[in-house]
């Protein structure tokens, strides 16, 4: 028999959330995790903003919530070395990235390689970076959607676990595909997550295999 983890129980994984506003994906993984759908403990919550609405939403669940202020630092070396020591802190299997919205520095990245996932509303490899609903607007695509993905040292570039799809109405501007989006990025991030925890992702380059 294998020895039951006091810090895992039911040997469930450890995942921790980063998040910057209004958390409405980090609930949507809070949710699933209560439904038992996603097999894992939320154990922390890290948010570089002490305005985020994400911070009541842990409160609620009984989740600690850690805020590393990016203001409060000299320097972005000094804030990344603050961030790192909470989310080591938070002995973590797998960190979300539900809206946080810096971009992580390469000895973060390294350190929890393969073990970071974000989500990001666009299809990508297209319209990476910052307001991808309003640059699939302007370019004129007509499907658009989400992708969640493994962090790598690159800004949305790394291999992708899962996406989905939304159609761009005619009539449709940021703000209406954005909320068409996020509807379906509440179920592709638990989605992701769920396989993590239950083994069942292979990475071989950029190629994630589910198994």
């Amino acid at each position: 028999m294998v020895p039951m983890d006091p810090e895992r129980p039911n040997n469930r994984k450890r995942i921790a959330v980063l998040a910057s506003g209004r958390g409405s994906n980090f609930q949507a993984v809070i949710d699933a995790i209560a439904s038992g759908e996603i097999p894992a403990v939320c154990v922390g919550l890290v948010t570089d903003n002490p305005g985020a609405y994400a911070i009541e939403r842990a409160k609620a669940a009984g989740i600690p919530a850690t805020v590393v202020e990016y203001a409060r630092f000299p320097t972005k070396a000094a804030y990344e070395e603050a961030l790192l020591e909470a989310m080591r802190g938070c002995r973590a299997d797998l960190f979300v990235l539900a809206g946080y919205m810096r971009i992580l520095g390469a000895g973060i990245v390294h350190e929890f390689s393969g073990r970071m996932m974000n989500i990001h509303p666009a299809l990508l490899p297209a319209f990476a970076g910052l307001h991808a609903q309003r640059q699939a607007i302007e370019y004129g695509v007509k499907v658009a959607g989400c992708t969640v993905h493994l962090v790598d040292e690159g800004t949305d570039t790394g291999p992708i676990v899962v996406q989905r799809c939304v159609p761009v109405l005619p009539d449709d501007d940021e703000s209406t595909l954005a909320e068409r989006i996020l509807a379906e990025e509440h179920q592709a991030l638990p989605l992701a997550v769920k396989l993590f925890c239950e083994d069942r992702l292979e990475v071989a380059g950029r190629r994630v295999r589910i198994r």
